[in-house]
């Protein structure tokens, strides 16, 4: 099963080739060069496992195993130390790392223990491709969606928008958030934007638009997704 998996590592070729055979494999891969950004994608990218090194620049793999625990995310975590002392096992695995590697290691045995996390977390490790809302269906992996009456015509945004309110299902989710998480920071856009693109949306999707069931309105905040 395809899985998206973040890779937190300062070494850089070490990281390009985990990325390379995680891909070989079928994977999604994302990579974090530092603690701070490590933590950043963890929180924001909702990856289904993370590879995370214990030394890292700017936030310690300690700190960002500790920060992601304390946001409530059971995402599963391996962590890898050039360090074989004990204590920093215990201390780990205490946090909430779920396994640990000490380099230099096999990658051979790291795919193999990602395997044995994915299958412990199964729901970890599917990417919900078709979704149905109401009548419509949409499968996110092909960029399609119809309803009984035929195709339906969704843009791109759309779709990324239907992506991430399936991710963050029964979650209160503001227009800032959402203009950070689908379009990003440098698209300077404004909470109208978000607002335009949640009418167009219900008029496709929704049975009735002016009543809606799915994208429901969080006054004063923003929108939750209930499927």
């Amino acid at each position: 099963t395809m899985a998206k998996i973040l890779i937190v590592e300062d070494e850089i070729e070490m990281a390009k080739g985990l990325k390379d055979n995680f891909e070989f494999d079928g994977h999604e891969v994302l990579i974090a060069e530092d603690g701070e950004l490590g933590l950043e994608m963890a929180l924001k990218e909702s990856p289904h496992l993370i590879i995370l090194d214990l030394m890292l620049p700017k936030k310690s793999g300690f700190d960002v195993c500790k920060e992601i625990r304390a946001a409530g995310k059971k995402t599963p975590i391996i962590m890898l130390t050039a360090r074989g002392q004990e204590i920093d096992k215990v201390l780990g695995l205490e946090l909430g790392a779920d396994d640990y590697m000490t380099k230099p290691f096999s990658v051979r045995e790291l795919l193999a223990r990602v395997k044995a996390v994915l299958r412990r977390y199964p729901e970890q490790g599917k990417t919900e491709q078709i979704v149905k809302i109401g009548q419509v269906t949409v499968d996110l992996g092909k960029y399609t969606a119809h309803n009984a009456g035929g195709p339906l015509e969704l843009s791109h945004k759309e779709f990324e928008i239907i992506k991430y309110f399936v991710q963050h299902q029964g979650e209160t989710v503001s227009r800032d958030k959402l203009l950070d998480d689908v379009w990003g920071y440098d698209a300077y856009p404004t909470s109208r934007t978000v607002d335009n693109h949640i009418l167009q949306l219900r008029k496709k999707i929704e049975a009735q638009p002016e009543k809606p069931r799915h994208i429901l309105t969080v006054h004063g905040i923003g929108y939750k997704f209930v499927g």
